[in-house]
């Protein structure tokens, strides 16, 4: 295998073949590829996309390059979930504990930032202690015990995908179906799943900005997925705005803490989380329609069963037990912390979800390069939901920052983010369709 022959043959817009795509990850799995030649196969593929076999194939090398999972000792469903990344986007932090409270075993494998894309396992890593990468003993053991576990990809399980995807982050190839398809598919083929609900993102916040493109890409998943034998759904849901009213790494796991100790109620955040825990539990059949399911959902939410749940994932991953009771005396806070106010009365009818998430990375929040440390402190909090009157004056947000001057630029940067209009603006669902 010439892997700059691949390399060509692709960026002429030819068809791989099963063997020469297998051949080419397996060369990226074990090292024997540069980065650029890595960076070069992601933006040819960018350019020239992919057929659904190609996909197909694709998929199915990454999932085999390391270890695939059984769970075949859990008496559960074994279900998961997975979003293809937003702007304040923390449903499987919350997701994950409901679904196991309600019966199903939750083996989540999450990545890191994204672009603009705030990363579950960034979030994770805000909390002292916590093992994005426990071994496979440790791993069945949480999931086994406490129903579900969130970590990351391990050295063993889709090792060709971790190595791309740090090259796409960096390589403006992070908007490609095919890419996208086969790295999330990738990882939940190899945890061995029997259910799987996706997020698939639109909006000025989301890889997919318009309606065709979020279709086309659930689409794939969907069809690729089913096509692996993984009972496969996905919803398309709204990201023309942060869907948290926090944004960040830290401030987005005291989001999440707020939330399961039922502090956001009635906010587009439940609508969605909500809405795929009854996803779950329906194709899983835990529950026996969306509306039963969202039912039980919603009683494992009010009870502080997920909480618990929550709680004891974190401890079992070597986090503080405490967590949930004391996360003042856990989670870093930033030093400089200032508010961000209306500069007129109107109504917030509109803001730019992509730059709020580029403003997180310029205040240290996110990643330029792969290898760049992350300052989980900085971010935003308290931000109002589009459709909200205000006075001039009014709080729309706080700032998280590691120096004054950092407040005060990324204080500008979401002022100037919002419009304020004279009339209640029409805003699109926060659910659009299910496939």
């Amino acid at each position: 295998m010439i892997p700059q022959e691949i390399i060509r043959r692709k960026r002429d817009g030819e068809t791989l073949s099963a063997d020469e795509i297998q051949a080419f990850i397996a060369a990226l799995a074990e090292g024997r590829l540069s980065e650029g030649q890595i960076g070069a196969f992601a933006m040819a593929v960018w350019f020239k996309g992919m057929g659904r076999d190609e996909v197909v194939a694709l998929t199915m090398a990454m999932a085999r390059s390391g270890d695939l999972l059984s769970w075949a000792d859990i008496d559960r469903p074994i279900a998961d979930k997975h979003s293809t990344g937003g702007v304040g986007d923390n449903v499987s932090l919350m997701l994950a504990p409901i679904a196991a409270a309600c019966g199903l075993a939750v083996p989540m494998i999450s990545g890191r930032g994204l672009g603009h894309t705030g990363g579950t396992l960034d979030k994770l890593e805000s909390i002292p202690g916590y093992g994005i990468t426990p071994d496979a003993a440790l791993f069945r053991k949480v999931v086994k015990d406490v129903g579900c576990a969130i970590i990351g990809q391990t050295g063993a399980l889709a090792p060709a995908d971790g190595k791309l995807y740090a090259v796409r982050d960096v390589t403006a190839t992070v908007d490609s179906i095919p890419l996208i398809t086969a790295s999330i598919l990738s990882k939940k083929l190899a945890a061995g799943l029997e259910t799987l609900v996706l997020d698939v993102k639109v909006g000025n916040g989301a890889f997919m900005a318009s309606r065709e493109d979020a279709e086309r890409l659930a689409t794939s998943l969907v069809e690729v997925a089913n096509g692996a034998g993984v009972k496969t759904s996905a919803l398309i849901t709204d990201m023309n705005q942060p869907l948290a009213d926090a944004v960040g790494n830290a401030v987005e796991i005291r989001n999440c803490l707020d939330f399961l100790a039922g502090r956001k109620t009635g906010t587009r955040l439940e609508t969605v989380v909500l809405a795929f825990a009854a996803d779950m539990l329906t194709s899983s059949g835990i529950a026996s329609s969306l509306e039963d399911g969202e039912r039980r959902a919603a009683d494992a939410l009010s009870s502080g069963r997920a909480a618990e749940i929550f709680g004891r994932m974190v401890h079992m991953l070597g986090g503080p037990a405490d967590l949930l009771e004391r996360p003042d005396a856990y989670l870093p806070l930033a030093p400089s912390i200032v508010p961000v106010v209306a500069l007129q009365a109107g109504w917030l009818s509109a803001c730019d979800a992509r730059e709020i998430g580029m403003a997180v990375i310029d205040l240290g929040g996110g990643r330029q390069h792969p290898d760049d440390r992350i300052d989980h402190r900085v971010g935003f909090t308290d931000l109002l939901p589009l459709g909200t009157r205000v006075e001039r004056g009014d709080l729309i947000g706080m700032v998280h920052a590691a120096t004054e001057i950092g407040a005060e630029a990324a204080a500008a940067a979401l002022q100037g983010n919002y419009n304020i209009s004279d009339r209640a603006p029409a805003l699109p669902a926060v659910i659009s369709k299910r496939l």
